[in-house]
């Protein structure tokens, strides 16, 4: 079984419902859910908030946090959970922001960094992630994390 899998089974065994609200990643996270029959029932919504201004309209993340600490930041990560949790009002959410490459990275932010935020009933984690390779395999890497993350918090 897989872990997208063992996740739609926890949350539904929880009586739990998730969402994602996804940069780098694209819809990723959301699609691995969604490929699993029966996730309708704890899948409903997800959100793919690429520029700054879909994470600030669609999910409440502050002008400041994202001048300040950039979008792609703990701070953002950690919003971008809490606020996907809220518009979807879901027990649970993931946030991936990042750097995929192979251009847009910088000596503070390489192309690789990755925040994934994870919500669960009010409590927040943000993990901070330097994936290797191309820009398919940081993506896949950090969808991979996002899923198998929440099956390890839930």
């Amino acid at each position: 079984m897989t872990d997208n899998e063992k996740l739609v089974r926890l949350l539904q065994e929880k009586k739990m419902t998730v969402t994602a609200a996804e940069s780098c990643t694209g819809g990723l996270v959301a699609a691995a859910i969604t490929d699993v029959a029966g996730s309708s029932e704890v899948f409903h919504r997800g959100f793919v908030t690429y520029c700054d201004e879909a994470k600030h309209e669609m999910l409440g993340v502050p002008q400041e946090i994202l001048q300040r600490f950039t979008a792609v930041s703990q701070q953002t990560a950690e919003v971008m959970a809490r606020g996907a949790a809220q518009q979807a009002q879901a027990d649970c959410a993931v946030s991936v922001t990042g750097i995929a490459g192979p251009g847009g990275g910088t000596e503070l932010q390489p192309v690789g960094l990755v925040y994934i935020g994870f919500y669960v009933k009010g409590m927040v984690i943000v993990e901070k992630h330097l994936f290797d390779g191309d820009r398919r395999e940081v993506r896949r890497q950090a969808a991979e994390r996002a899923i198998h993350g929440m099956l390890e918090l839930i």
